[in-house]
Order: structure tokens, then sequence, then C-alpha cells
């Protein structure tokens, strides 16, 4: 079985994978500080919970954005199920051609996003929004080259700076909305999370299709926590909420 880890900004995401079958998902919110011993013993309890043996996982993939949590992650690993555990850095195989000025400096969960889009979606242009705690675009053309992208505060964010910013605005649930005029502040500050973002996707995507593939046709992925909620907004083809995990999958037995 593979264990597959997104180490996230705000939750550590992840996946069990038995052959081709994702079997297991699981989230943790991220404190970025953990001892090995935390980290294992929270990874031996989910797969316990769900009737999944630790001795079954035989291989681990792992892609972070958050470096000072990497050394207790992967030393868990090795003490809790004694795997020796893959993770993303540079150097290692992507099958991308990436065209950031520094490569380095390109997300891991990104390239793992990439990797998922292109096996998925092969010979295609693509475009990939990942609602996190940022709104990433990733830009991937058909010949897998990864031109670049986008990088804006998450919707949770934005809701959390409308709250410590402004005296008189109250924390809100996050949600779709059908209507744009909100009747009381808490639906006014709903209405403007949401369709704020929807906006700004569109704009934005347009003048992603217009600069990278000339007006050629693209793919919109949509995948993240926040991404089911747009699922009826016609902004995406296809919305993936474990796009990541499946990149993880992909990358590891890339780097076999």
């Amino acid at each position: 079985m593979l264990l597959t880890i997104d180490l996230g900004n705000s939750q550590l995401y992840g996946g069990v994978y038995d052959e081709e079958k994702l079997i297991l998902q699981f989230r943790k919110f991220n404190r970025h500080q953990y001892s090995s011993d935390e980290i294992g013993l929270f990874l031996n309890s989910v797969l316990r919970e769900n009737n999944i043996v630790p001795e079954n996982i035989s291989q681990i993939s792992i892609c972070s954005v958050v470096p000072q949590a990497n050394h207790a992650i992967i030393n868990g690993c090795r003490k809790y199920f004694d795997v020796d555990p893959f993770i993303l850095k540079p150097g290692a195989k992507t099958g991308l051609k990436i065209k950031y000025k520094n490569p380095a400096e390109v997300g891991a969960d990104r390239i793992i996003n990439a990797i998922a889009g292109y096996n998925l979606f092969p010979n295609t242009n693509l475009i990939i929004v990942d609602f996190g705690t940022a709104t990433t675009f990733c830009v991937i053309t058909k010949d897998k080259e990864y031109l670049g992208g986008i990088i804006l505060p998450g919707i949770n964010i934005s809701m959390e700076s409308l709250e410590r910013n402004a005296a008189q605005l109250p924390k809100v649930e996050i949600k779709g909305m059908s209507k744009v005029i909100g009747k009381t502040t808490q639906e006014s500050i709903q209405s403007g999370l949401y369709f704020g973002q929807i906006g700004m996707i569109k704009e934005i995507k347009q003048r992603i299709i217009r600069e990278a593939f000339k007006d050629e046709k693209a793919i919109v992925i949509g995948t993240g926590g926040f991404s089911n909620m747009f699922r009826d907004a016609g902004l995406f083809d296809e919305i993936i909420p474990t796009l990541v995990l499946q990149g993880l999958k992909y990358t590891i037995e890339l780097n076999k």
C-alpha cells in the first residue's frame, strides 16, 4: 500500500492507495511544529481506526510546503513504518519542463498538481486552480511546459483578514451563495467571498488562455479544500479534490 501526504500551510491532507484505488482520505490541522513521534503516532492511529494495518504500508510519498516540519515527518515515517519516504525536492523527476526563472521557487504542491494534471489529461493545455491557504493557478502546456502561475490570498485568509481588520465585521461561514446582494452583514460578506472568487477566476482564466495558449482550448481543473463549493459555478471542466494525492502517486512511480 502507498501512503500519500500533502503537508500544507493549514492542513495535513493524506490518503492511502491499495494498488490503483484510493481507499482512505484524512485531514489534520497543521501546527507547523511536530515531533517525529507525534506525526508517527497520528498516522498509525488514523490507519488503525480505518481498519488499515500500518505494516501494510510499503511506500510513502510526501510533498511539503512547510520545510520546518520535514525532518519530523520523514523520521516519523521511518520510525513507525520502517519506510524511507519519498519527498519531492528540487532534482526529482517530474516530467515537466519548468519555465520559472528559478524552478526551485515553485511550491511542491503546485508541481504535484501539475504532474497529476498531465497524467490525467495528456497532450492538453491545462489550468489548475487550487483552493488552499492561497488560491493558486498553475499553467501547463500540452507539451508539459510548466509556464508559471498566479498566487492570491485564499478565501479563508480573506475572511480572517476582514474579521481581524474591520471592527464591526464578524467571522462567517464560508459557503456558496445563490444571490449576489446580501440582506445582512453576514450575507454580504459571504457573497463577497464567494462571488469575488468567481469573478477573479473568470478574469484570470480568460487572460491565461489569451496569453499562454493564444486562445487554444485549455482544460480548467479545480482542486483543493474549497473546490466543491464552486461545482455549480460553471468555472471548471473538472473538479478533482484528490488531485494532489493522485499526483503523489504518479510522482513516486516516476522516481522509483
